[in-house]
């Protein structure tokens, strides 16, 4: 699949994103603000999706699935959806160098 959108920031982890029992930290509401901004304004595709996601991470020892939630929940608020609409994702990483993150995406309409 190839990737339309790369958002030049780096991808926030579950335990940055929260304190606690499930509080937002002020880091996650900073980061939740600049990626609804950094989005494009496009239109979504018709339902089912397929969703590309890879994360651009500067270090080994983030998981790949640390970030994702993260990620699709504000894809969701930014173009109006829900992801029980997604039926197919593919997940990549990438080790970069500190300063590089990224988070590059694409949502599809699911054939077949």
């Amino acid at each position: 699949m190839k990737c339309n959108y790369k958002l030049n920031i780096r991808p926030l982890s579950i335990n940055e994103g929260y304190s606690g029992k499930k509080y937002k930290t002020p880091t996650h509401r900073a980061w939740h603000k600049s990626i609804l901004f950094l989005l494009p304004n496009s239109p979504m595709p018709i339902p089912p999706y397929e969703i590309y996601i890879k994360f651009g991470f500067s270090s080994e020892k983030s998981d790949f699935d640390n970030c994702i939630k993260f990620f699709v929940d504000c894809l969701q608020e930014k173009y109006g959806f829900n992801d029980k609409l997604i039926r197919r994702a593919v997940i990549e990483t990438e080790i970069i160098k500190k300063g590089n993150e990224f988070i590059e995406f694409n949502i599809e309409h699911l054939i077949g």
